[in-house]
């Protein structure tokens, strides 16, 4: 069956500015007119002020109203001429008060103030005008020492003046009461707030965050009291489509005359034209018991010893503010469910004629009305079972209605975990603690909200569903205490090494609490995960340190939860020891930012991917950026770029062998300009989760490196790779023939199947706008044979950019390109640097490929050796620095070269590997002000030509302070002068004359 959706009011997350409307009315300044004596005895008996305080602050509202006392006529008038009020409240033992007279001349003053009669004892009211309520006088309450009284007599004014704007923008639901005696309406009015008070609070402890609380506080139901039949029917007929509930007496005045049926008569009517609103009939003649069954409507006797009791279970039974209390159709009760979680859980196994008989009597819509879930309730009152072909059918709509919803609320929010409410299909996004989300966390945040406010995006690419992965980020106060309560401030000073640290934070505990949190999140999740750092600074515009914390990938695949629970821990503890690793130690001291500081938060997030045989990895893993520091062919800057790479996101974030275009130009691929320069620049390798639990605590241990020959036969080699013909020495877009298979990404990049170039473009603008500046995101694709399936594009981080401000305005002439040692067209920042007064350059007549992990331990000697003499130095090497592939650049690390001012990747026949902008190590050194130059030596790139020069006979003509097998050291008599103009990305380098 299908039930149309648009007839109904949007769903509840998109209604979020609506709701916000809600009660615009406030009562804020409250003048009481009374003797000293009465506003003595309501102080005194913590009655009035306290008592609006303290209920007031138990619903989080911050703002109670403020209570000015005057004990004379002529003080109210005048004050009330002054100043602002929103209520008056008369206590009528003033002398010579005439309570009529004062009414008249308040309204005078301000004709919509609300005017309220607070009596001990009804006698003293017997002698009002009987006009006087309405015209005068606005309601009159008999207080006997119930300070719940001031309250509910405060929201009854609030709700009479916010109903018809409320009902309007926020659907809101509406109790009428019918009472026309003060002494009674006086006791039921607090117990139905208090009522509606307790159901408020128990929402509130279940609400995802703070925005959603303060919705929740606003869409309670309006309770509107009615003195006699035809202010009733008035309130019925105006409210009818948005009643929660009627509950009247049975005798009250009707046409001007005491009717002792007039209740019966009321609910009657209401029965006729709205079957399935909850009527309750209230009476003190025990007989009307009988007549309320002919309604039918549950009867209450005003003379019973548990009243207040009574008018509990109402609420609780018949309105639907307790359990859902599944029943059989005789009434005999089989399960309970205390909220939306547990009704979807067990509504599976609930026997198919409890499920209709409960739907053809609205209790799912009863019960979600009182959760002030309104949009779904109204759609579930609109169907009975009838409109079903089964019982499994109706089983169906309603579960996938109630899990839509609770994923529709969710979205875009930062939820606080709670073990006894979490369901990772409906809270993707969580957090333990108090602290902050950490700098990746924040990213994902960011992203995770404004995902579900700008829904464009996803309606501008309707094949691809754009998310984020599954995430809980663990706050970094809970590392603040971890730190403190096993005494490890220590390991932040140097002189530790890394596996030291290690031990003492893997033998140190976590509380006891948050294991309790963790084993009742992975009871609840069985995908792979990933558990990642997010430093406070980690990814921040003004000291990213992107890759510069550990990451632990862990199957989450054991059969033993405890198994399960012990490798998380361990995760999490070492995640938390590479906050005072060496590299981080050495990058925090160099950007003055001191590890005592330090402190960490941890995402632990689903991996992006699919399980193919023993191995779990996306099809896709990339970075793109917003603006391309090496732009190529008629790219601009701001076209941007990305890499992809099959398999997992290590290959790319570390240096590896990738595919770089533009996602504004994808067909123009430098790398792939010949058949040649396909098969020699093609990733033939990557890196997938091995889903076994074999885990040890070496951060990569988990992970396998692969070769695309041995994944020939799974969906994502199938999908991205081309096949290279040796007979026609020619690359066919196509898996399905002989021959070697190449991955090319050519369905995506030529044939847009799916398009995800564009929707790189498109997201890239949309986060530098975001922003404010060019930014980077990290993502993962997933690919499936089922082509009614869309695509899955998974945002795994985005950051800013690392892109210094041109400030100050620096001329490169002429004279200096002619004159200079160095010149580059691809570098990086903006300003002058002439403090370098040493070079180490790699020989290139003694360079080998194979021998780049020896040359990286040779230049970590050497740095430490001159920044032991404070001598910056410029650094000067083939290939992509940092990058963990030995073959296409030296792997060191920050600690390697942190004395280094500049380092310039040289482009030539040693190693031509693509410019590294896509690493983190990349990401990491520019904004520490290590300026990273590019020389293209090769001469060419497609069709620009390079003018980049490098001056090796000038440099090999000077003395060296020192050699190694590989590297050579010179001293130069002045520092070098390097100027860096970033408007157009140009360098030069001269010796200072």
């Amino acid at each position: 069956m299908n039930i149309e959706n648009n007839k109904y009011i949007s769903e509840f997350h998109a209604r979020s500015e609506v709701f916000r409307k809600l009660m615009a009315y406030e009562i804020k300044e409250i003048l009481l007119i009374a003797s000293l004596y009465d506003m003595y005895n309501m102080e005194e008996s913590g009655s009035l002020t306290s008592k609006i305080v303290n209920e007031y602050n138990g619903m989080n509202l911050s703002h109670p109203p403020s209570v000015s006392g005057v004990s004379s006529v002529e003080e109210a008038l005048s004050l009330l001429r002054q100043k602002e009020f929103d209520m008056v409240l008369i206590v009528p033992h003033l002398e010579e008060l005439d309570l009529f007279s004062l009414g008249k001349k308040i309204k005078e003053i301000k004709k919509d103030l609300p005017v309220i009669i607070i009596s001990p004892s009804i006698r003293e009211i017997y002698a009002l005008p009987e006009n006087v309520l309405g015209e005068c006088i606005d309601n009159i309450y008999i207080w006997s020492g119930n300070s719940d009284l001031f309250i509910a007599l405060i929201k009854n004014a609030e709700d009479h003046l916010n109903v018809d704007q409320d009902t309007k923008l926020g659907n809101t639901r509406v109790l009428i009461l019918v009472e026309d005696s003060p002494d009674y309406y006086s006791f039921f009015l607090p117990i139905i707030y208090k009522e509606i008070v307790t159901q408020t609070q128990a929402l509130l402890k279940i609400s995802l965050n703070d925005n959603l609380k303060l919705l929740t506080m606003r869409a309670r139901p309006k309770v509107l009291l009615a003195r006699n039949y035809e202010e009733a029917i008035e309130l019925y007929e105006k409210y009818r489509s948005f009643l929660l509930c009627v509950i009247s007496d049975t005798r009250f005045p009707r046409n001007g005359e005491t009717d002792p049926e007039a209740g019966i008569a009321l609910l009657s009517k209401i029965k006729n034209e709205n079957r399935n609103v909850p009527l309750l009939l209230i009476s003190s003649e025990s007989e009307n018991r009988e007549k309320s069954d002919t309604i039918p409507a549950v009867f209450i006797d005003k003379n019973s010893s548990t009243l207040s009791r009574d008018m509990h279970e109402f609420f609780q039974t018949h309105l639907g503010f307790g359990d859902f209390v599944f029943c059989l159709p005789d009434k005999q009760e089989i399960d309970r469910a205390e909220n939306l979680l547990q009704l979807g859980a067990k509504l599976p196994k609930i026997p198919k004629e409890s499920i209709a008989y409960h739907a053809d009597r609205d209790h799912f819509s009863n019960w979600l009305m009182a959760r002030f879930e309104i949009d779904l309730a109204l759609k579930f009152r609109a169907v009975k079972s009838s409109d079903f072909n089964c019982a499994d059918e109706l089983r169906q709509f309603i579960l996938s209605n109630i899990n839509e919803l609770r994923k529709k609320r969710q979205k875009g929010i930062v939820s606080k975990f709670n073990r006894d409410h979490f369901d990772p299909n409906i809270r993707e996004f969580v957090k333990i603690g108090q602290g902050s989300l950490g700098g990746k966390g924040r990213g994902l945040a960011f992203v995770f909200g404004l995902l579900s406010k700008h829904e464009e995006l996803q309606n501008n690419n309707s094949s691809i569903n754009i998310k984020i992965p599954r995430t809980m980020v663990i706050c970094t106060d809970i590392f603040d205490d971890f730190v403190a309560m096993n005494n490890l401030q220590g390991f932040s000073k140097l002189g530790f090494t890394d596996d030291e640290v290690k031990e003492g934070f893997l033998n140190a505990q976590l509380p006891e609490w948050l294991i309790k949190d963790l084993e009742a999140y992975l009871a609840q999740v069985d995908y792979p995960l990933a558990v990642r750092s997010s430093n406070h600074l980690e990814d921040a515009s003004f000291s990213p340190s992107a890759g510069l914390y550990k990451t632990y990938k862990l199957p989450n695949n054991h059969a033993s939860l405890s198994v399960r629970l012990d490798h998380m821990i361990a995760a999490i503890k070492l995640v938390y020891a590479s906050v005072y690793s060496e590299d981080a130690k050495l990058f925090s001291l160099n950007g003055s930012n001191q590890p005592f500081t330090t402190s960490m938060a941890v995402i632990v997030q689903e991996i992006a991917g699919d399980h193919y045989g023993d191995y779990f990895y996306p099809a896709i893993s990339g970075v793109a950026q917003s603006y391309n520091f090496y732009p190529f062919s008629r790219i601009k800057p701001e076209d941007g770029v990305a890499h992809f790479a099959l398999g997992l996101g290590k290959t790319v974030v570390e240096g590896g062998k990738s595919l770089r275009f533009s996602p504004k130009y994808p067909n123009i691929i430098p790398e792939f300009s010949s058949v040649e320069n396909i098969l020699q620049n093609t990733q033939n390798s990557f890196y997938a989760l091995k889903i076994n639990n074999n885990l040890n605590a070496h951060q990569h241990l988990n992970l396998e490196k692969r070769t695309v020959n041995d994944a020939n036969n799974e969906f994502p080699v199938q999908t991205l790779a081309s096949t290279y013909v040796l007979g026609e020495n020619r690359i066919r877009d196509t898996w399905d023939m002989p021959g070697p298979k190449v991955l090319t990404f050519a369905r995506i990049l030529k044939y847009n199947m799916p398009p995800i170039s564009g929707l790189l473009t498109e997201l890239l603008a949309f986060g530098s706008k975001s922003f404010g500046t060019p930014v980077e995101i990290e993502f993962s694709v997933n690919l499936y044979p089922d082509q009614d399936r869309k695509t899955d594009f998974f945002f795994l981080q985005i950051r800013p950019m690392a892109i210094e401000e041109n400030q100050f305005k620096i001329d490169i002439t002429q004279q200096e390109i002619d004159h200079g040692f160095c010149f580059s067209s691809h570098a990086l920042g903006n300003g002058i640097n002439d403090k370098m007064t040493d070079i180490v350059y790699v020989k290139p007549r003694d360079f080998k490929p194979e021998a780049t992990v020896q040359i990286a331990e040779e230049i970590n000697r050497l740095n430490s050796q001159l920044i032991q003499q404070k001598r910056s130095y410029l650094l000067v090497g083939p290939g992509r620095w940092g990058s963990s592939d030995r073959y296409l650049g030296i792997p060191v690390k920050w600690r390697n070269i942190s004395g280094a001012g500049a380092i310039i990747e040289l482009r030539n026949e040693s190693i031509n590997a693509d410019p590294s902008q896509g690493s983190h190590f990349f990401h990491n050194i520019t904004p520490l002000g290590v300026h990273y130059i590019t020389v293209d030596e090769i001469r060419k790139e497609s069709s620009t030509i390079s003018n980049d020069y490098f001056d090796w006979e000038w440099i090999e003509s000077l003395s060296a302070a020192s050699e190694t097998t590989f590297l050579r050291h010179i001293q130069l008599e002045k520092p070098l002068m390097m100027k860096i103009n970033g408007r157009n990305s140009q360098c030069v380098m001269t010796m200072k004359k």
